[in-house]
Parts: structure tokens; C-alpha cells; sequence
């Protein structure tokens, strides 16, 4: 009861005052909070087992440049506020789920104008702009998805309008329907039962909430609800983008403990040394993870080293791996020329190597980009913005991308068409349909119809046990997945590369092209591809430096 007592009078004291914009600034800040707190989580959601999952990732950079809008600001109106923050959010929109997101925010702010101040009847209305406006930015809405979660916390708070006594109540109740619909996510999504999992956007909508009554009830914002995973979950995804100050290296240990490990004392030690802790487990051997400043470098490894026996270190210079991120593109050759009026194609590629193709076939100018990276809108805006013409059109190259480059259009008076590619190999078919002076329409068919023409393979490894489409597969096996969907699980690179052509019917089809990636060599590739030659007589196979992370091939058939 004495709990129960303290809650109430700290409930009442934030309820004596208005909850304004300030109020509002501060329960953005602990959605971000404790979304960044269980972002791998939320990664972690992932449909096929690949090393991609970045729903997580996306939503905390998503919020994370919405809290940079506001964060200096003194305004007081809390309309105002929630506009800045939507405006903040579209900006900063990384993948379908920041997109969503940020049109979530986007409903919000126009349910509030410029009230001052935050009231029932208010943050009613707003819920519901939120979802319909949501809504409305999707061609195809899927239900069992953010989309269905915001459509539920909506429904929650126009039912809960007529007894609720204030704000706080209502968020109590939009957080358990928030709950309750994603868990509810894989009855209305056959692939997400069949997987497994509930809906990573939806997950995460929810922690945004959760985030706001945790901070409101005086609740820690730093230990995820999730303390440990199986290490098989444990994907450590390129965070470059989101390093903060302080995060100068990555720390990875492996270790045995001597006993069993107190998860919460763990945990807040841990906190202590650094951020971006995340813990998996396997077998009884634990891997931390950790960003730490330069003085705190060897600190967990000491912490661990008490607790049991290491069995592995790594790791990593974040800065000077962020330093040269940034000068990799000074090494890909200059853009095309482009001259007024004329169409200029903006592609985004995962790695140098795509990214020198995709120039050489005259695209404009390139965003780095991909699975695990998806660039924001603003990235996207900033590629051509400076371009000396009015005609743009946008290669996402990726499914995820697809609705961060549409967003683009409103945000600039140029003409903007974006071509639906969801692979590197039907980016660069539709490019090779680019007529720089042709008319603009004409040019956006041919190119998009150019999609069709060719198959897009991508290999990697299995991050999970699970079977999708009837594939069965293993933690650590090679995957193959055509034109996204899975089809094989192989022990080797070469026979899921095999498997996939198979299912590809590369025979009916005149050129295979293998683009490598940063994690096999080229000699590697060179055999696979001559085990191919042997298969394929009559079809032609080339070999392209690709760069790309976590596939190590990206496989055109044409």
C-alpha cells in the first residue's frame, strides 16, 4: 500500500501543473530512452533469420532526431512541440517502420494545433489523427502490424474518453491495449507466427509509450525488459550511425561464470561503464556487449574476469571506424555531369563496390545504404537537393527504403518519382533504362517496368532456427533468399548458391552476375563462380566487387 500511496501523491503532484510543451519535451526524452534500452529487442523481431534486424534501430534514430528538434527548445506550447518533434521525425525517418513512425507523430501534432496544454478530450483526438494519418501514408495497409497497434490504442482511447479522470490514467490504459495488440500481431500475420515473433514496429510503438509511464511513474529508463537473449539473437548490427559521445569502442567478452549470474546486479554494473549493453547466453558461456569512452575500455573486461573465466575479447575503435566511413567516399569516382533539366537518378547502395557500378551506369549521386543502414529522408533530400535540375528520380534498392524515399517528395519543389526497387540487381536494371533528356513520365515506366526483367538472390547466414515456406533451417547454415522470399538453407556458400539458381531457373536466363561482399574473397567467389560455369554452360557468369555487409553475395539473373 505504501507503494501504492507514493504513486498516487507523485501522480498528483505532475498532475498540479499543466503538462505543456516542456512536459511533453520530457516524456519524448524517456521514450527514447527506454526505446534505445530494448532496441535490440526490438531488432531482434525478425521475420527471416537473417543479420538485418533493424526495426529497432530505425525507430530509436527516428527518435532520436525528433528529441533533436525539441531539445533546446523553451517552448512552452505543447502543440508546438508536437509539431517540432513530427517535423523533427520525418526528417530523421530510417525504414517503413521510422516512415510509419513519424506519420504517427505527424496525426498526433495536428490533434493538438497549438493547444497549450495537454487534456483528455485532446490526446483523444490526437491518437486518432495519429492512426488515420498513418493509415493514410500506406498504399496497402497490413493488419497485424504498427499500423494495427496504433489502430488499437486509438480504439482504446476513444472507449476509455467517457471515464477517465486525466492524462495519466488514459496512458495507463493505451499501454496495456499497446501490449495486448502485439501480442495479438501474429494471429492476423501468418508469417509472424510462423516465425515466431510479433511485429517489431508494433514492439516498438509500444516502448515508446511504456517509455512515458515509466517516466512518469518514476521507473528506470536503462535496464532493458529483456535482460539476457539467446546468443543466437544477439546480432550486433552496424550502430555507427548512432554512436553518441562517450561510445568510443565496442567491447565484446565471452565468459563462463563461476556461479549463477545476477542478471540485475550485472546489469547495473554494466551501466556504469558504458551504454549499448546488450547480453546473450548459449550453453552457459555469456557474451556482453558494450560501448564505453576511453577511460572505462578495459573496465568490463576486468568486471567479467572476477565473475568467471573469459573465453574470448574483441574489440573495436569505434571512432576511427566512423572516420573512415566518412572518407570512404571520397574513393568512388565523381557523379555523372548533370546538366539542367535534365533527369537525374539518385540510387542508394550498401557498398562501395555497387555504389561504383551504380555510377558507371550514370547515376547521380549515391546514398550508402542497405540492410542494417537504412539512410534517413533527410539523407535521401541532402543527395540531390544541391543537383542543377528539377527532375529527380529516387533507387531505393531496398524494400525497407521504398517508403523513406517517397517521404522525400513532400519535403522539396523538385519533380521526385521513386522506382520501387527492393535489390541491388533490379536498381541497376531499371538504371539501364535511364534517358537523361527523355521524357520525364515515359523514362519512370520503362524503368520501373525494367523490374521485372531480372531475379534477385541474396546469400547469407542464419541467424536463428526456424522454418519459413517450408525451409528448414539452422543457426549458422548459409541462407538463400529469392527476390526476398527464402528458399534453401545449405552448409556452404557455394551449395545455397547453387540451390538458389535452381530455384531461380538461371538456365532460361542469359547472364548471372555475383557481386561479393566485404566478408568473402574475391578467390572464394572465383571458385563458386566457376562451379557455376560447370552447371551453366550456356549462361555467361561475372564476378563484381560488391562491399556490402552481412551478404556475402548479391546475385543478379537477367
Amino acid at each position: 500500500m505504501a507503494l501504492e500511496s507514493q504513486l498516487a501523491e507523485r501522480h498528483a503532484r505532475i498532475l498540479r501543473s499543466p503538462v505543456d510543451g516542456q512536459s511533453f519535451k520530457k516524456l519524448i526524452e524517456a521514450s527514447l530512452t527506454w526505446l534505445r534500452a530494448n532496441q535490440q529487442t526490438v531488432n531482434a523481431l525478425n521475420v527471416f533469420p537473417v543479420p538485418d534486424g533493424d526495426t529497432g534501430t530505425n525507430m530509436v534514430l527516428t527518435m532520436q532526431a525528433a528529441y533533436d528538434e525539441i531539445s533546446a527548445s523553451a517552448e512552452r506550447n505543447f502543440g508546438k512541440i508536437a509539431h517540432a518533434v513530427a517535423h523533427g521525425a520525418l526528417m530523421g525517418a530510417r525504414g517503413n517502420s521510422g516512415v510509419i513512425l513519424s506519420q504517427l507523430w505527424r496525426g498526433f501534432a495536428r490533434g493538438f494545433d497549438e493547444k497549450e496544454a495537454l487534456d483528455v478530450p485532446t490526446m483523444v483526438r490526437a491518437f486518432s489523427e495519429a492512426r488515420d494519418t498513418a493509415y493514410k501514408g500506406v498504399v496497402r495497409p497490413v493488419e497485424g502490424t504498427i499500423l494495427t497497434v496504433a489502430k488499437d490504442i486509438a480504439r482504446a482511447a476513444e472507449e476509455a474518453q467517457s471515464y477517465v479522470k486525466n492524462p495519466i490514467q488514459l496512458l495507463e490504459i493505451l499501454v496495456a491495449a499497446a501490449h495486448e495488440s502485439v501480442e495479438s500481431t501474429p494471429n492476423l500475420l501468418p508469417v509472424l507466427k510462423e516465425a515466431g515473433v510479433v511485429d517489431a514496429g508494433g514492439k516498438g510503438l509500444f516502448f515508446i509509450l511504456e517509455g512515458m509511464l515509466r517516466y512518469i511513474n518514476g521507473e528506470s529508463l536503462e535496464a532493458p525488459t529483456t535482460l539476457v537473449r539467446p546468443l543466437s539473437e544477439l546480432v550486433l548490427e552496424n550502430t555507427l550511425e548512432s554512436i553518441e559521445p562517450g561510445q568510443d569502442f565496442e567491447v565484446i567478452v565471452d565468459f563462463r561464470p563461476d556461479k549463477t549470474l545476477d542478471l540485475e546486479s550485472f546489469y547495473e554494473h554494466l551501466e556504469q561503464m558504458g551504454t549499448s549493453i546488450q547480453v546473450g547466453e548459449g550453453d552457459g558461456l555469456y557474451r556482453l556487449h558494450i560501448h564505453v569512452p576511453t577511460e572505462n575500455l578495459y573496465t568490463p573486461i576486468d568486471y567479467t574476469r572476477n565473475l568467471g573465466t573469459i573465453t574470448k575479447v574483441a574489440i573495436e575503435n569505434l571512432i576511427d571506424q566512423m572516420d573512415h566511413t566518412a572518407s570512404r567516399g571520397g574513393e568512388m569516382i565523381p557523379h555523372v555531369q548533370i546538366e539542367p533539366g535534365q533527369i537525374a537518378v539518385v540510387a542508394v547502395a550498401p557498398g562501395d563496390g555497387i555504389a561504383k557500378v551504380f555510377y558507371s551506369l550514370g547515376a547521380a549521386a549515391i546514398v550508402e545504404g542497405g540492410q542494417t543502414m537504412n539512410p534517413s529522408t533527410k539523407e535521401i533530400l541532402n543527395a540531390f537537393e544541391n543537383l542543377p535540375t528539377d527532375r529527380i528520380i529516387i533507387l531505393p534498392n531496398n524494400k525497407n527504403i521504398i517508403l523513406a524515399a517517397k517521404s522525400v517528395a513532400e519535403l522539396t519543389v523538385k519533380k521526385i518519382a521513386v522506382i520501387p526497387s527492393k535489390s541491388v540487381p533490379q536498381g541497376l536494371a531499371a538504371l539501364m533504362r535511364l534517358a537523361p533528356d527523355g521524357d520525364f513520365d515515359q523514362v519512370v515506366e520503362d524503368m520501373t517496368a525494367a523490374l521485372e526483367e531480372v531475379e534477385s538472390g541474396e546469400i547469407t547466414i542464419a541467424t536463428r532456427n526456424v522454418e519459413i515456406d517450408g525451409v528448414q533451417v539452422k543457426e549458422g547454415e548459409i541462407i538463400a533468399l529469392l527476390n526476398g522470399k527464402l528458399v534453401a538453407s545449405s552448409p556452404t556458400i557455394e551449395q545455397a548458391t547453387l540451390a538458389f539458381l535452381e530455384k531461380a531457373h538461371a538456365d532460361h536466363f542469359e547472364l548471372i552476375t555475383l557481386f561479393y561482399g566485404a566478408d568473402i574473397s574475391k578467390k572464394d567467389v572465383s571458385t563458386i563462380a566457376d562451379r557455376i560455369r560447370a552447371t551453366y554452360p550456356d549462361q555467361e557468369v561475372e564476378i563484381q566487387e560488391g562491399g556490402q555487409p552481412h551478404y556475402p553475395l548479391i546475385i543478379s539473373i537477367e
